[in-house]
Parts: structure tokens; sequence; C-alpha cells
């Protein structure tokens, strides 16, 4: 059995972090999960020097989950205002009455670590780490399937927040849906 490590992405891990995105040449066209970062200020930087700044500036913020040493997954989480370009944004503000303290926006897991438990393992460690940052109302926007064919293969490329199911097994509650296929899921975490 392998052994996992949750850590936060900080200054000291952005080496870790960024060695993901080379192993796959820059993933979902060079993106480095800034998407949703988009609308803070933007210097004229490529997208990998934004997201080493707002790492830096302590407003990029994800759990980064490691095997035997090897970082192969993360968990993007931060606040409304850190993360305010979620997908289906238009609907969610129109149906938002209060916004959560926390979001949770991406989880990716390295193509060769898939199916072993680490999209969970990332998004537990994100729970974590907000619970260690106080706590707070934590919602996450996840692809949400119920309704789907299970004869139709999804490409797992194309998960980018992992399934209903899996954040209801980690205590989140069904909110409402979010767009086509997404919905809203929310939990409120206590401090530790």
């Amino acid at each position: 059995m392998a052994e996992i490590e949750i850590k936060p992405l900080e200054p000291a891990t952005f080496a870790d972090f960024a060695a993901i995105w080379e192993r796959k040449s820059g993933l979902f066209s060079g993106c480095w999960c800034i998407h949703f970062h988009l609308g803070l200020d933007r210097p004229d930087e490529d997208n990998r020097g934004f997201k080493e700044r707002m790492v830096a500036e302590g407003v990029a913020h994800a759990a980064l989950v490691y095997v035997d040493g090897q970082a192969v997954a993360w968990a993007e989480y931060g606040t409304p205002e850190e993360l305010p370009n979620i997908h289906h944004r238009k609907q969610y503000d129109a149906e938002t009455v209060t916004p959560p303290d926390y979001r949770i926006t991406c989880i990716y897991v390295d193509q060769k670590h898939r199916k072993q438990g680490l999209g969970r393992a990332a998004l537990d460690g994100a729970v974590d780490l907000i619970a260690r940052a106080g706590g707070g109302v934590v919602e996450g926007y996840p692809h949400d399937y119920t309704d789907r064919d299970p004869a139709k293969k999804i490409n797992p490329s194309f998960i980018y927040n992992l399934t209903r199911h899996t954040y209801e097994q980690a205590g989140f509650t069904y909110v409402r849906p979010k767009g086509q296929g997404n919905c809203v899921m929310s939990r409120t975490v206590p401090a530790s």
C-alpha cells in the first residue's frame, strides 16, 4: 500500500505542484488551475507565474496529495473573493442567498494514479485544511450524473470536480442544480 500524505499548497510546495503540470505538458492547455481566479488583478504574467504569485500572496490554496513522496493530485479551494470565476456564475448568483465561506472548485488526479481514491483524499484534505483555517460553510460544484444513462462512458479528464456521489460520501448535502450536469453541494466544517 502506498503512503499517502496531504500538504497545503504554499511557496515551499509549489515546485511539487508544478511538477504535476510539467509531467503532463501543462494540462488543460496550460491553465495552471487559474481559471477560477480570473477576475483578480493579473498583470502581464503567464499562467504559471500568476498561480505562483497567488500562492506567494496567500490567495491560492489547495490540498496536495502525495503518494510515496510525489505530489499526484490536488483539490483547489478558497473564498469566493479568491475564486470568483465559477462555471454557471450568472445562474449561481441569481439563486444564491448567502455565499459560502469557502469553495472547492477543481480536483485533479494524475492519470497514472486514478481510480485509487486520491480524488476523495484531495477533497478530504481540502476540508481538513479549511477546518484548520477556522472552518465555515464550504461549497463544492461536482458533476451530477444521477439522471445519466449508466451505459454512457464519461472521459475522466472532463470530471474536474469529482461527482455528486463522492461529495455525498464526504458529508456534503445536495443544495440545487447548477448549469447542465453540475450541482451545488454544501457542508458546514467546524474549526479544528
